[in-house]
């Protein structure tokens, strides 16, 4: 499995494209310019399969639209958040000045609870880690050591919860008895900014400690 870091739209949120050698493919949270994300798969002749959201906040939605239009493929995404796709107000978009307003006119596909899970060829780990939003979702991908897990705990940081659906202490709590479970050396795919470590952010994050 090959992964791409893709920073997409005004906040350069994470994309990640995953692909294998027969060049099937899966995005995760396509923030902005879906346009983008299709010229590059025809470009990389890639076929894509799954786009998979960690969470329905704006900045990880924004090429939903396009990219679906163009290449028909399902959308995952937790079942708690599955209309804020298409409400600006609940998805955030409506909330910052600026921001274009949000809304995904598709049919989606709703994930709920914990276990493995399969997007075309590729088989994770799905774990609910709510907090930053109360449907969000982190994908664990034993074999490569990487977890994709959206806005819940960054490089020195953890994800905010000051947007509607956020609770600090139910975040915390996810970090810890979710997240920090996993090997030391798993890569930390996450939403903003570069990737870490789960042994990092242990001896490291100033968020996790006295927790």
């Amino acid at each position: 499995m090959k992964v791409t870091r893709i920073p997409l739209g005004p906040l350069q949120t994470n994309g990640f494209l995953i692909h294998n050698e027969e060049k099937e493919a899966v995005f995760f949270d396509p923030g902005s310019d879906g346009e983008k994300v299709v010229s590059l798969l025809k470009e990389e002749e890639l076929t894509l399969r799954a786009v998979v959201l960690t969470h329905a906040h704006f900045d990880h939605i924004g090429g939903v639209e396009a990219i679906q239009k163009e290449l028909g493929v399902p959308v995952y995404v937790h079942e708690k958040e599955a209309e804020w796709l298409k409400d600006p107000g609940r998805n955030g978009s409506a909330l910052f000045p600026g921001i274009p307003e949000i809304s995904v006119s598709g049919e989606v596909s709703t994930l709920s609870g914990e276990g493995k899970v399969t997007f075309g060829p590729f088989e994770f780990d799905m774990l609910e880690t709510p907090g930053h939003s109360p449907g969000s979702l982190s994908f664990y991908s034993p074999e490569n050591r990487v977890i994709f897990s959206g806005d819940v705990l960054f490089q020195g940081g953890i994800g905010r919860t000051d947007l509607p659906g956020g609770d600090h202490d139910t975040l915390l709590n996810s970090i810890h008895t979710k997240l920090l479970d996993l090997p030391d050396e798993t890569v930390v795919a996450n939403g903003h900014g570069p990737e870490t470590t789960i042994g990092t952010e242990k001896e490291t994050n100033p968020f996790l400690n006295g927790f």
